[in-house]
C-alpha cells in the first residue's frame, strides 16, 4: 500500500478532550498507517466527512511545526502542567516517525517543561527515545502503555495489518521497564468470539508479567458508524461465520458490557502477579524538593 505524507504546519498542538480519563491530547500526525480494522478513529473520520474505509491510513498529515507550537503552548501563563495523552487518535510511533521524528521532538519539549504525559502505542520504535523518556520521567509523571490485544498470530495479522508483531512490543516494553520507566499493557480491543477466549487472555497476561509490565487492563471492541462498517466488512472476509453474531451484538449499540472480560483480566493479573516490580523506579522529585530547587 502506498502512503502519501502531507507536510502541513499546525496552528495548535494540544487538543482539549471531553469524556476521557485525560483532559489534553497531543497527536504529531493525523491518520495512521497501521490500518487496524477496528480503529475507533474511523468513526471520527466519517463524522468529519473524510474516508473511513480502506483509504484510511493512505494519507498521513505530518504536523511539521508541532514541537515548536507545543513549546509555546506550555509556556503560556495559563497552562497548569496538566497531564497530556499522546497517541489517543493516531499512533505516535507509526512508520512516519522514523523519518520525521516529531514525537521525539515533542517528548524533548515535554521533558524540558517537566510536564507529565502518557503514551499509548503499538510501535517498538519507542525504544529509540529511551534517553528522552528517562529524562522526562525524572522530572514529571511519565507512563507508557503498549496495546497488545492478543498474541494470536492469525488474529493480529488480519486485524492489525500495519503493526509490529505483539512479541516485539513486549520486548520493547521490557527494555523500557529495565530502564525504570512505568510501562503497562492495554488489552484493547478484545474481540468477541476471537480474542476473548480464556486461553488467549491468559496468554497475554502471562507474557505481560514475563516482560515486566507494571499493570494490565482490558476493554472490549466498540463499533461506531465508520468503524462498524469497515470492521464488519473485514470480519465477513476473514471470519464470515462470526458475522451474524456481531450483527446481533452490535445491531443497535456501539458498546458492550465489558465487566466480565475486565474481571477475567483482573483475576489473571492477580493470579500471575502483574504489578509494579521495577528494580529502578524513575520518579519526579517530591513537590517540596521541586519548590526548593525553584527558589
Amino acid at each position: 500500500m502506498r502512503v502519501e505524507y502531507r507536510e502541513e504546519p499546525c496552528r495548535s498542538a494540544l487538543n482539549r478532550v471531553q469524556g476521557m480519563p485525560f483532559a489534553w491530547s497531543l497527536n504529531p500526525y493525523m491518520g495512521c498507517a497501521h490500518r487496524c480494522t477496528f480503529c475507533y478513529v474511523r468513526a471520527f473520520e466519517l463524522r468529519a466527512d473524510r474516508p473511513a474505509d480502506e483509504r484510511y491510513g493512505t494519507s498521513i498529515r505530518v504536523k511539521t511545526n508541532v514541537a515548536e507550537v507545543l513549546r509555546r503552548e506550555l509556556a503560556r501563563p495559563s497552562w497548569k502542567q496538566e497531564g497530556i495523552a499522546i497517541g489517543a487518535a493516531t499512533d505516535p510511533y507509526q512508520p512516519a516517525e522514523g523519518r520525521y521524528r516529531l514525537t521525539r521532538a515533542c517528548l524533548e519539549v515535554l521533558a524540558a517543561a517537566a510536564n507529565p504525559f502518557a503514551i499509548i502505542t503499538r510501535g517498538p520504535m519507542i525504544v529509540r527515545d529511551l534517553d528522552v523518556l528517562v529524562e522526562a520521567a525524572r522530572r514529571a509523571e511519565v507512563s507508557v502503555t503498549f496495546s497488545v490485544p492478543t498474541l494470536d498470530t492469525e488474529i493480529w495479522r488480519r486485524t492489525e495489518p500495519g503493526t509490529a508483531p505483539p512479541h516485539q512490543r513486549l520486548r520493547a516494553l521490557a527494555q523500557l521497564v529495565d530502564a525504570g520507566v512505568k510501562v503497562g499493557v492495554g488489552m484493547a480491543p478484545i474481540l468477541p468470539g476471537l480474542s476473548d477466549r480464556p486461553e488467549l487472555l491468559a496468554e497475554v497476561v502471562r507474557a505481560a508479567r514475563a516482560a515486566g509490565a507494571t499493570g494490565v487492563w482490558a476493554n472490549l471492541l466498540y463499533l461506531k458508524p465508520g468503524t462498524k462498517e469497515h470492521f464488519l466488512g473485514a470480519l465477513e472476509r476473514d471470519w464470515p461465520e462470526l458475522l451474524p453474531e456481531y450483527e446481533r451484538l452490535y445491531g443497535r449499540k456501539a458498546y458492550l458490557d465489558a465487566s466480565e472480560v475486565r474481571g477475567q483480566v483482573r483475576e489473571l493479573a492477580r493470579e500471575h502477579g502483574v504489578r509494579d516490580r521495577r528494580r529502578l523506579r524513575l520518579e519526579p522529585p517530591a513537590e517540596a524538593e521541586q519548590l526548593s530547587l525553584a527558589v
